[in-house]
């Protein structure tokens, strides 16, 4: 059971849609990850995120459109500062499953 919350905190978590436009990899993190540097958009700009979706391919992550909190304080990785959480869930086979959205979307656009 998790912890229940009012639709007031809900609100205060940032979720937006961006575009992957740079895949490295992440050889110094404790799991498989990549460090994916994420477009926003003009307003809020580009944002380095470290996400383990190493079951994805460097060619099909870039230019993914990708779901991701950007109102997180950075978190230190092994070195690296992740910028914003990559949201992502357990697929069938167990691995990552990015969060993307169904039809192409604004870059930018706020989850509501």
């Amino acid at each position: 059971m998790t912890d229940t919350i009012t639709y007031d905190d809900f609100e205060k978590v940032d979720i937006r849609v961006g575009e992957i436009v740079e895949v490295q990899d992440f050889p110094k993190a404790r799991n498989p990850s990549f460090k994916l540097r994420i477009d926003f958009g003009a307003e809020i700009g580009e944002r380095w995120s470290a996400a383990q979706a190493t079951n994805y391919s460097k060619e099909e992550l870039l230019g993914k459109q990708v779901i991701a909190v950007i109102n997180f304080p950075p978190k230190n990785i092994a070195g690296f500062m992740s910028e914003c959480l990559t949201l992502g869930v357990p697929g069938e086979d167990g691995k990552v499953s990015l969060l993307s959205p169904t039809k192409p979307a604004v870059i930018g656009g706020k989850m509501y």
